[in-house]
């Protein structure tokens, strides 16, 4: 576990950091999916790959793409758009890829080397979690689920473009 862990891990609080102390939303989205996966590296090295793809697939996954969803859909204006084309630029993302590129490294060399669990843990197969969530959880899954969905709606009706209108004296009426 050594020295892979302690990489892993300081991407990990290195990238969190980042993630608050950034200004811009979408340079704090990539830092935070750069931790997400940092995560799902000591998730395999703990000896759950399992947990750790679904780290990968449900959070750094659809989870990100969903919360850049909403950034694209709360467009403010021209003025998004020019910063919007910042963020193509290297300076952005360079940080974040080269993390990513450290992440994949170790877990590829994790993956060579035939990574055995640390002792004592035993590896839980995917019938087991979906018995478990869709079991004695079903209603803390349903909650969430409707949960997450009232966010959406909510988001969707707090960042939808309204028409200006100086006073209801001007507002005009369909007949």
């Amino acid at each position: 576990m050594g020295i892979a862990f302690y990489i892993a891990a300081a991407i990990a609080v290195f990238s969190t950091v980042m993630v608050i102390t950034r200004f811009n939303i979408m340079h704090a989205l990539l830092y935070l999916i750069v931790s997400l996966l940092s995560v799902a590296v000591i998730f395999y090295l703990y000896g759950a790959p399992y947990m750790a793809a679904l780290e990968v697939i449900v959070y750094a996954g659809a989870i990100m793409v969903l919360i850049i969803f909403f950034v694209m859909m709360l467009n403010m204006g021209p003025e998004s758009t020019r910063l919007e084309k910042q963020w193509l630029k290297p300076g952005m993302w360079l940080v974040p890829a080269l993390f990513c590129c450290v992440l994949l490294i170790e877990l590829v060399y994790l993956i060579a080397q035939n990574h055995t669990p640390v002792s004592g843990i035993e590896q839980v197969e995917p019938k087991a979690v979906g018995r478990s969530l869709f079991g004695p959880y079903i209603l803390a899954v349903e909650l969430s689920a409707m949960l997450l969905m009232a966010g959406i709606v909510g988001a969707y009706h707090l960042g939808r473009q309204k028409p200006k209108i100086a006073h209801r004296f001007f507002e005009t009426k369909a007949s």
